[in-house]
Parts: structure tokens; sequence; C-alpha cells
């Protein structure tokens, strides 16, 4: 579907407006949403959908997803959390999971931010400069 320009100022405004301190609201997007469809302005599906692109981009520019090759302890979650929150800023949502085929270290992305000290990610490297 093409969103006309008129669309995307309108969802951009209304993304604007479910900001609380530079965190998106829930109960405001919801919000939105809900008066968006109550009132149903001309264009009203090409607003709602740039605004959920808006939204799910925003979700995932904070996310914080951390692999590991074993369970990590409360201590070691806690130090990841703090140090991203010190990079990034409050706010962050945390997502640790196992992935055994990292052999040792961690993986972490944090939006389009990837750090990668696993040993299978040096070992790509290694195979990738022979």
């Amino acid at each position: 579907m093409k969103i006309s320009k008129q669309a995307r100022r309108d969802a951009k405004e209304l993304f604007r407006s479910c900001r609380v301190n530079g965190l998106l609201d829930d109960a405001k997007v919801r919000q939105v949403v809900q008066r968006v469809i109550a009132g149903k302005p001309r264009g009203y599906l090409a607003i709602l959908s740039h605004f959920e692109r808006l939204v799910k981009l925003e979700l995932d520019r904070r996310t914080a997803r951390v692999e590991s090759p074993a369970p990590l302890a409360g201590p070691q979650q806690a130090a990841i959390r703090a140090n991203l929150a010190r990079r990034y800023g409050e706010g962050l949502i945390f997502s640790f999971t196992q992935a055994p085929g990292l052999i040792g270290g961690l993986r972490v992305q944090v939006g389009s931010d990837v750090f990668d000290g696993s040993v299978q990610a040096r070992l790509a490297g290694l195979e990738s400069t022979l």
C-alpha cells in the first residue's frame, strides 16, 4: 500500500505524542489506535499502517537480545543490564536466551548494533581469512 505524505506526517505526529520522557508509552499507543479507529479520518488505514511501522522500529531499537551458550547467573545478568543501560539509556527490554552453538562468549544485539564476542564468531572470522 502506498502511503501519502499527509498520512506519514499524521502518523509521525501521533507517534511523537505517545512518547513520555523519550520512551514509548504503551497505554498512549493503545489510546491513539483506538481514537484513530473510532474517528476514521481520511486515510486512517495508511496512518495506522505507518504508525505501526514506527512503533515496531522503536521497540526493536529498545530491545536488547543477549545470547549465551549457558544460562547466565543473576549477577551476570545484572551486570549486563547495567552496562547496556549506561550505554543506551533506561527503558531497554532485555531478552536472555541460550544458544549452545556459540561455544563460549556472548552475543548482544541492541537494535541494529551487534556485539559478538563468541567463539563461534571468532572461528568464522578465522575461516573467512583462510
